[in-house]
């Protein structure tokens, strides 16, 4: 389980995870050998998965998100299989889940436009059947983060909100 230390560490690396481990290190009050060794052992554990860019989607022409909600008859693993081989292969959907309740599948898309998506949309009905599909489009970006809320992870079940 993760420690308060722990937590500290990935906070900042959930901020900014190019920052200089002697850094990160002052900042969560440990010097440099400690908190290196905490950070490759989140690491290990699979805890910290792996450090990438978060890019700007107007400046790389990915500016419009769409969530593509989709319903199916077919529940075979057959099909099961080939939907997800089919869906994974697109490189505009960004985040694909399968889902309870009314929908089976939530799709969230990135395309410069309508009109790419109208592509999308098209191929991806040509690679399987699909019963029902929606899509919204959204008009405007109000919360977007890649960090998870880490109250819940501290060791011994100790996840009051008041800690931070």
């Amino acid at each position: 389980m993760l420690d308060e230390m722990d937590i500290k560490i990935l906070r900042v690396l959930q901020e900014d995870a190019t920052r200089a481990v002697a850094d990160i290190g002052k900042e969560v009050g440990l010097s440099t050998t400690p908190c290196w060794r905490r950070i490759q052992k989140l690491e290990e554990a699979g805890i910290i998965k792996c450090k990438v860019a978060v890019l700007d989607p107007e400046k790389v022409n990915a500016g419009v998100t769409a969530f593509v909600q989709i319903k199916t008859d077919q529940h075979s693993n057959e099909w099961l299989e080939r939907f997800h081989e089919a869906v994974v292969d697109f490189p505009e959907v960004v985040e694909f889940y399968r889902m309870a309740g009314e929908i089976d599948y939530l799709l969230r898309v990135v395309v410069p436009d309508i009109a790419a998506y109208d592509k999308f949309y098209k191929k991806l009905i040509s690679r399987i059947e699909i019963s029902k599909v929606s899509t919204v489009f959204a008009i405007e970006q109000i919360k977007y983060t890649t960090a998870l809320p880490l109250q819940f992870a501290i060791a011994g079940g100790k996840n009051s909100q008041n800690k931070r």
